[in-house]
């Protein structure tokens, strides 16, 4: 598995994927730059800085980690995307049958198919960038001839030619899939839509005793009593995310002297003038599996504009989610979740005023809970990841070792189930 950036404090699919296709069974080495996740977004420093400043990944070290290998390669950056020193010789030194990278165009992709031809390998990639952050692919928006040629030779042309190598490109939504054809040069048949998912070892509902004593201790440790409303959201405080505008509908709703808090977890520069509203808390960014307690100690989890792998994660944990209605995973809220109009401050506050009900709440996050575990878990989307590998392989001939799978009877069956 390659991927160009690479935490131990997070939980993205480059981390979470490699862990759960190893416990299936199969040897799994990922090689990475060991640059942490957002490494090249404006603003990096004053929103991650903190967070990621601490974990360091020496490049040229190896290590056996969550029980697959993790290489560190040296790097450098070119044209705009970081590329993998000696990632080819790498490659061809393990042999391996299959080569998953998270992208369609950069140099890692592109390494990769160039190793395919002489490593014989079966190389899958990943569409990962949905409409809300990418420009050209959000409505009404019309490409100058100037930035479609440069789309063309940029994006497009390096993308087919990477498919041209590759089975299949895994796109994490609908969304993703549009822009790998339309934009990223992937023919359609070779898209399959393959969602992120869940490490429901660590994101469930509240299950016992203990479980609510944890939930109401980590409430009171923050301000929150037991008849209190929470609404929670984790991720970077930018207006691109708009964290505020939960923040500014709490305090709305607190003024008509309804019981709301916001419990907002994460830095960024809107940190300040969340932290200034009325009812709101601002907690720095935790390792994702302290996530969890935030979200049992939530009664509800809001995301106001783009969408975010954490709203799967509170969806697990039991909790109704609201997002905005441009959203086009709608997979993720299919009975868990409701819609208000994206940054209209005054629908946010009805939707949120509508949930105010127990009852209502309940039902809408046991439902979220259910189809976590059923249809979003890593544990089933891994399983199901190694049958398309095992498909490959069994439609090709092995490509390298005679099996990705340590004890294919054993594991395999595992994978079945």
């Amino acid at each position: 598995m390659l991927t160009e950036a690479f935490s131990k404090r997070m939980g993205y699919a480059a981390m979470a994927l490699p862990r759960h296709l190893a416990r299936l069974g199969a040897e799994v080495h990922v090689l990475t730059s060991g640059l942490p996740p957002y490494h090249q977004a404006s603003g990096f420093a004053t929103t991650y800085g903190q967070f990621s400043g601490g974990e360091t990944l020496v490049p040229g070290t190896e290590e056996q980690y969550d029980g697959y290998t993790l290489h560190v390669l040296p790097f450098h950056r070119r044209f705009g995307y970081v590329r993998l020193r000696g990632m080819q010789r790498r490659l061809l030194e393990l042999r391996p049958d299959i080569v998953q990278t998270f992208a369609v165009v950069g140099w890692l992709p592109l390494d990769a198919a160039v190793a395919q031809m002489r490593g014989g390998f079966a190389l899958f990639t990943g569409s990962h960038t949905t409409a809300s952050v990418f420009r050209p692919a959000q409505p009404g928006v019309h490409l100058s001839f100037a930035a479609r040629v440069a789309n063309l030779l940029t994006r497009t042309m390096p993308g087919a030619f990477n498919s041209w190598r590759s089975e299949r490109c895994y796109g994490a939504t609908v969304d993703c899939a549009d822009i790998a054809v339309r934009f990223l040069g992937v023919p359609a048949r070779k898209v399959v839509v393959a969602p992120l998912g869940v490490d429901t070892d660590v994101f469930a509902p509240i299950a016992s005793t203990a479980a609510v004593e944890a939930r109401r201790a980590h409430r009171a440790r923050h301000g929150a009593g037991d008849e209190d409303i929470v609404c929670v959201y984790s991720g970077r405080l930018t207006p691109d995310k708009n964290p505020l505008l939960l923040a500014r509908a709490v305090a709305r709703l607190r003024a008509e002297g309804r019981p709301y808090r916001a419990f907002v977890v994460g830095e960024g520069p809107q940190a300040e003038e969340i932290a200034a509203t009325a009812g709101a808390l601002v907690h720095p960014f935790v390792h994702f599996t302290e996530l969890a307690a935030w979200y049992r100690a939530a009664d509800i989890g809001v995301w106001p504009t783009q969408e975010s792998t954490s709203m799967l994660d509170a969806a697990a944990c039991g909790l109704p989610i609201v997002v905005n209605d441009t959203l086009r995973a709608v997979e993720r809220i299919q009975g868990n979740g409701v819609t208000y109009r994206l940054d209209d401050e005054d629908d946010l506050v009805r939707v949120l005023r509508e949930l105010a009900p127990p009852a209502r709440r309940v039902a809408l996050g046991a439902v979220g809970a259910q189809r976590m575990r059923d249809e979003f878990s890593w544990t089933v989307l891994a399983a199901q990841r190694l049958r398309d590998y095992e498909e490959v392989l069994g439609r090709h001939g092995p490509l390298g070792a005679p099996s990705i799978l340590h004890d294919g009877p054993k594991a395999t069956g595992v994978a079945e189930t």
